[in-house]
């Protein structure tokens, strides 16, 4: 049976995974392969993943093994769900939690009628400047090692499609909300434009990604059920 689950993993597994806080996208697509490559004592395996996550969010990331990696590209295509939190009334220059804030605005006049209004606002297609601490590429070099050295680059703003959003919960300052969006959308870049379409700030404090296209997080493996999945399958 080894020899059978080592076949099934190098002609390609589409699988799911919950990915933990902190953790980056290399982190745990690099132990996947680890994982594989130590159970099934397989030399050399590729293994990809369909769609960044930023250390500070958790939730689905799909993975590919094998052949299957092929398919990468058909699923970073697909829309996402999200579920953040933003904080209302202040901002940091990275719009997350990664830097520290570095001003603060007034929130007394925002209430939950305003905030649905201003959330109905950004349906559909937007213009959308990605962050500056992001993976974006400027001149060769990511934008977040320039962002972390103090020097500001222009970057162009990029079309994204916000097919739902949904007050899930609001309250000041932290307000919960769902997203369905498309590729290539940052939703740190949505709390800077939320907080500006609210005559004041926001950062996003908490982010999981639910879903990609019909993939849905609560299908997902933690690092430790996947685990328990290889050492059954090494048994048998």
């Amino acid at each position: 049976m080894e020899e059978k689950a080592k076949s099934i993993f190098e002609e390609g597994q589409i699988l799911l995974f919950d990915k933990p806080l902190y953790w980056t996208s290399f982190d745990l697509v690099n132990k996947v392969r680890i994982m594989i490559r130590s159970a099934f004592g397989i030399k050399k395996i590729k293994v990809g993943h369909a769609g960044t996550l930023d250390p500070l969010a958790s939730g689905l990331m799909i993975i590919c093994t094998g052949r299957a990696t092929k398919k990468i590209d058909e699923f970073r295509d697909l829309d996402k769900e999200y579920i953040a939190t933003f904080h209302l009334g202040e901002t940091t220059p990275s719009f997350d939690l990664e830097t520290e804030t570095d001003n603060t605005y007034p929130t007394d006049h925002i209430n939950e009628e305003i905030v649905k209004k201003v959330l109905d606002s950004f349906l559909g297609e937007q213009k959308q400047l990605p962050p500056m601490y992001s993976a974006k590429l400027i001149e060769g070099t990511r934008a977040y090692e320039y962002a972390r050295k103090g020097i500001h680059k222009e970057l162009e703003p990029v079309t994204v499609f916000f097919r739902e959003i949904e007050l899930l919960s609001f309250g000041i300052p932290d307000t919960k909300i769902r997203l369905v969006c498309s590729k290539g959308t940052y939703i740190r870049s949505f709390a800077r434009d939320f907080g500006l379409a609210l005559k004041s700030g926001s950062y996003m404090s908490a982010l999981e990604r639910t879903s990609i296209g019909s993939f849905h997080v609560n299908k997902a493996y933690t690092l430790e059920k996947f685990q328990e999945y290889i050492e059954q399958m090494q048994q048998k």
